[in-house]
Formats: C-alpha cells, structure tokens, sequence
C-alpha cells in the first residue's frame, strides 16, 4: 500500500523582478523555478539535484512558503496552503521545518545551543520552561549530543555537532516534512556519513518525509527513494534512483551520472562532456533549455519545450527524443545531422 502523500507541488512558479532605472522599475523577470511539480510521500526521501543556481533552494524555499511562489499550488497533508495568510498558515509551519546548508551561519551565536532547540516550542506555545528543558534534553541525546552541553554556545561545537543542533531544532516541533538544503555539503566526509545515518534513523522512527537537496549525486543515491534532477528552473527527471543510476533517460542525467567518479573500471560509463556553459537564467533558451549543451538536439528541441512525461513505469523525463512512442535518441540525432 502505497504512503499518502505529504506534500504535493503543482505547477510552481518563482520569478523575481529585474529592477532598472532611478526608480526601481521593473524591467522583467528571472524565472528562477518554472511550473516544477512533485509529490513526497510519508517516510519517502526525496533527492534534487542540479548545478549551482538551476533553483534548487529557491523551489525549497518556496515550496515551505518562506518565499511567496509567484504561482502553482502547494498542498500539505491534503490542504491547500498556497494563498493562506501568515496566520492561517502558523499551524502548517509546525509540520514543515529546514535544516540549512551552514550549521554555524544558521545558528544564533548568542543563544545557548539548548535555548536554539527550545526556541520553536516557545514561539508556537507548545510547552512551559521546565517541559520545554526536558524535551530539548531529549532531543540532545536522540541525535547523540550529551544534555549537558544544552548551555554552550554555538562556538564551542564542531561543524558535524552544530549541524545536531540544527536536525534537533528541526525536530523539536514533530515535523511531517523536513527540507534538508545541502545540510552534509559543508562537512567532512567521515562526518557527512554520520549525519546522513542519524538523519535516515529518525526518518525511520518518525516516517518523516525529507526533500534533500545536495550536489553530490553519491550522497543522494545513499539517502534517496527517488531523484528529481534540475536545469534551469524546471525538472528534467524525476525517477526511483534504482532506474535513474541504471538507465538515465535526459541527456543531462547521463552527463551528470558519467561525471561521477567510479573506483571499479568496468563500472564507469563513457565520459560524455557538455559543450558550453549553462545558459543565464537572464536570458533562457527557447524551447527546450538543455538544448544549447545537449549532444543529440534536433530542429524540435530549439522551437518546443518539452513536457515532463511517463517514459516508463514511475519514470518521468522532459525530452522530446524520449518521449513515448520516439526512437533511440542517437539514432535521431544522427538523422537529424
């Protein structure tokens, strides 16, 4: 039986205005996330990566309502809270947290690191000091910090224990839903396995439902049940990783997976290299945006953007080459040469 589903992006738009003149005007907009749509079910990790700047944290960010999405649909648990006012919407914040990329810049370095975790307790009311100090000691320890340390300040813990704190604070609330914003990729390998551990154990115990954002395709294959991969604001596959590490459909994929060093020779794919540079998001390619670096584009790719559809069971890809019912895609390109 399949979990119900968490949360549910439709169509989600983010644009910011450029702003030009004496005046500030706006003279257009930056499409930073493009009509993105997915779903995360209860105790299912899902994977997003993509280059620098193709949006990633931008869409976590709206997704949460953190930043207003310009438009689409968010639904959490079944309701809609796209549109609901800050005060409509405080409930909701309870069930969605974040665990940012820099454990040290997100915390306040003024507070003791008990008061840290305790702080969201005492914002939404939930608990008096003394319930607040045995829960936030309970939260030391589930995430393997001693209690004691509860009354030291940021400073005075390591990158790998003040990235605890933030996962503690994230769970102090009982969250449904936690984004983890390349919450690993500021640590040291041995350290990014222990984090990744705990936060896979209290998936587990608390069937959360994670988006976990990182650049590094081998820590979320780790981590993942499914992989959305991002270009440019829009996704261009979304599959359960098995497939995608197997048979990537996007060229983009490919490119990514082929890039991805592999100890065993016989392992490793043809090395596949993307000519250029991606694109400026000031100024995005017509039709399909992979198409100014993609090796097999053809005339339809440059005038045509492609839709996110089912290439296979659970297997969705924004290609025009594999879309169902087209040819192999080398095939194609060469006809179209």
């Amino acid at each position: 039986m399949t979990s119900p589903a968490v949360i549910e992006v439709e169509g989600l738009k983010k644009l910011f205005p450029i702003r030009r003149g004496p005046f500030g005007r706006a003279a257009g907009h930056v499409v930073a996330v493009d009509g993105v749509s997915f779903s995360i079910a209860e105790g299912e990790t899902l994977g997003l990566v993509g280059e620098s700047g193709c949006g990633k944290s931008t869409l976590a960010r709206a997704m949460l309502r953190l930043i207003e999405p310009s438009a689409g649909r968010i639904s959490l648990g079944g309701r809609d809270i796209t549109h609901l006012g800050r005060k409509a919407l405080r409930p909701y914040r309870r069930q969605m947290q974040i665990i940012f990329q820099d454990p040290f810049a997100s915390l306040n370095p003024r507070m003791p690191a008990g008061e840290i975790v305790g702080e969201p307790l005492k914002v939404h009311g939930l608990a008096d000091a003394a319930e607040r100090k045995a829960r936030v000691a309970a939260l030391f320890a589930r995430v393997g910090l001693d209690p004691a340390q509860m009354r030291r300040f940021p400073h005075e813990f390591s990158g790998g224990q003040r990235q605890r704190i933030g996962i503690a604070r994230a769970l102090a609330l009982n969250p449904r839903l936690i984004v983890g914003d390349e919450p690993v990729s500021a640590l040291d390998v041995s350290i990014q396995a222990q984090v990744i551990n705990l936060m896979m154990d209290l998936q587990e115990e608390y069937r959360l439902a994670y988006l976990f954002i990182a650049h590094d395709l081998a820590v979320v294959g780790h981590i993942s049940h499914r992989i959305a991969v991002m270009y440019l604001g829009g996704i261009v596959e979304l599959a359960e990783k098995r497939a995608l590490f197997a048979s990537p459909l996007h060229p983009y994929t490919e490119a990514l997976l082929a890039a991805v060093p592999v100890a065993d020779p016989k392992a490793r794919r043809e090395r596949r290299l993307l000519a250029g540079d991606v694109p400026s998001p000031l100024a995005p390619p017509s039709g399909c945006a992979f198409h100014t670096r993609c090796p097999y584009a053809v005339a339809r790719c440059k005038t045509e953007r492609p839709a996110l559809s089912e290439a296979a069971p659970g297997h969705l890809v924004a290609c025009h080459l594999r879309a169902p019912g087209t040819s192999d895609p080398d095939a194609l390109a060469a006809g179209a040469g």
